[in-house]
């Protein structure tokens, strides 16, 4: 049997995995180039830590991008990014249609698993969608951040780094061709306001984008939208309004008038919106308040959409989690949202994926502290371990990309644990599911009844 034969007959998933893993490789090699360095070498690991953040759209570094990076090294991390973000198999399968090769029935399968709920016929015009929105938005997005930019930086230039914080944003990446993010531009309305938006715009979902999208050339308000759809905008809303509120409040809160509202009130939303895929920040993450890393922690474990650039275990999973327990401590049996009733199946997914979530994190969360005892960095001996490396292994987990500054002084275990808690983020715990045990269904054995006690 081929190679290709073999590769053909392979789940999803499994190609799904290989996909990211190909590019992350590739990625890495480019990266471990001369020309890709401003001076000497880049070690392997850190190469291939860079290539696996920039794949898996995490934005964690352990070199400083802009400093580190040349421009051809810049441009290759971008790539990366927009790769990963869009989805390896979502570039592989346009690139198949317009060379007119055919496509395989696996493929076809990819697709659907990635971008759709519900199975449909026309998942080519929503691949086609997909990419074409997405440059369409990173370049509406690119024109006005150089309008930001062209005050500060020669023309050429700010178009370059527009164009890179545009893509990185869309992508959820976090990538930043500066030391400090965004801080430096935490008054700016316009840097907010377009960052923001990208971010929220890449993590919505590309279904819940198309659907958006047909509705509008339908040019009609009779079409309902999916319970999908009407989800991800309730709980993305619900979830940005609680994210700001609250840091504003535990931030800024006692500063006794040091700041002023607008500065407030951009901090406090674009921290809400970044915390929970995009990794970009405005403020010192080191330096924020327990509480509203807490809080933090919460919002990146959450994550984005399904079918978004975004990880984390999806806005829809809390929503389900919310409307079940809702539902039993009404008595009711089913769970319904917006007048329909959400198959069981579904229902025990999300609860299976928040679990399974909770112990992954909770495992590598613990092998990194015991490979990293005795590191001497600034944070941990101000903090303490547990909470950086928390705040570490979650936001890798939520492919998020906010540190508290230690992702560089971490050992090469740390490294290593990091980079496969990020590609266990992009691909989804549910994907390593099926890789491990499989799709195959069945009840088991099944034994008389006896209850038990439960809370």
């Amino acid at each position: 049997m081929s190679r290709r034969s073999r590769l053909s007959k392979q789940h999803p998933a499994v190609i799904v995995l290989l996909s990211f893993l190909l590019v992350i490789l590739l990625g890495t090699v480019l990266l471990s180039l001369p020309v890709s360095v401003v001076s000497g070498n880049i070690s392997f690991l850190d190469a291939l830590f860079t290539a696996a953040s920039a794949v898996c759209v995490t934005g964690l570094i352990v070199v400083d991008t802009g400093r580190y990076f040349t421009a051809f090294g810049q441009v290759v991390i971008i790539l990366l990014i927009q790769i990963g973000g869009l989805g390896v198999m979502t570039i592989s399968v346009a690139m198949f249609r317009w060379l007119r090769r055919s496509i395989s029935f696996r493929h076809r399968m990819v697709m659907q698993d990635l971008f759709s709920h519900t199975p449909r016929e026309d998942i080519f015009s929503l691949v086609k969608s997909v990419i074409v929105f997405a440059l369409l938005i990173e370049a509406i997005g690119a024109i006005l951040l150089v309008v930001h930019w062209s005050r500060y930086l020669p023309i050429e230039q700010a178009v370059f780094v527009s164009i890179f914080h545009a893509v990185s944003a869309f992508s959820n990446a976090g990538f930043s061709l500066y030391s400090d993010s965004m801080m430096a531009y935490d008054s700016s309305i316009l840097l907010n306001t377009v960052m923001s938006l990208l971010i929220i715009f890449g993590g919505l979902g590309f279904p819940v984008l198309y659907e958006i999208q047909d509705r509008i050339r339908s040019r009609t308000t009779q079409t309902r939208l999916s319970v999908q759809t009407k989800t991800v905008f309730l709980t993305t809303g619900l979830l940005i309004a609680f994210g700001a509120v609250l840091f504003g409040l535990l931030e800024y809160a006692s500063s006794n008038g040091d700041h002023s509202w607008l500065k407030i009130i951009l901090t406090s939303l674009f921290q809400s919106i970044t915390a929970r895929t995009a990794g970009f920040n405005t403020v010192d993450i080191s330096s924020i308040s327990d509480a509203a890393a807490a809080m933090m922690l919460f919002l990146m474990f959450i994550g984005a959409s399904p079918g978004s650039c975004g990880g984390g275990v999806k806005t829809t999973t809390l929503a389900l989690l919310a409307a079940s327990s809702i539902s039993r401590i009404r008595g009711l049996h089913r769970v319904n949202l917006y007048k329909k009733s959400i198959p069981h199946d579904t229902v025990t997914r999300g609860l299976t994926l928040i679990v399974i979530s909770i112990g992954i994190i909770g495992l590598f969360f613990f092998l990194i502290l015991s490979t990293n005892q005795g590191n001497g960095q600034e944070v941990i001996q101000q903090r303490g371990a547990f909470l950086p490396y928390l705040f570490e292994t979650v936001s890798a987990f939520g492919t998020v990309g906010l540190s508290m500054g230690i992702t560089a002084s971490l050992n090469s275990w740390g490294k290593v644990l990091i980079i496969l808690m990020m590609i266990i983020g992009r691909v989804g715990v549910l994907t390593f599911s099926y890789i491990i045990t499989g799709n195959a269904v069945s009840n088991g054995v099944e034994y008389s009844e006896e209850n038990m006690m439960i809370g």
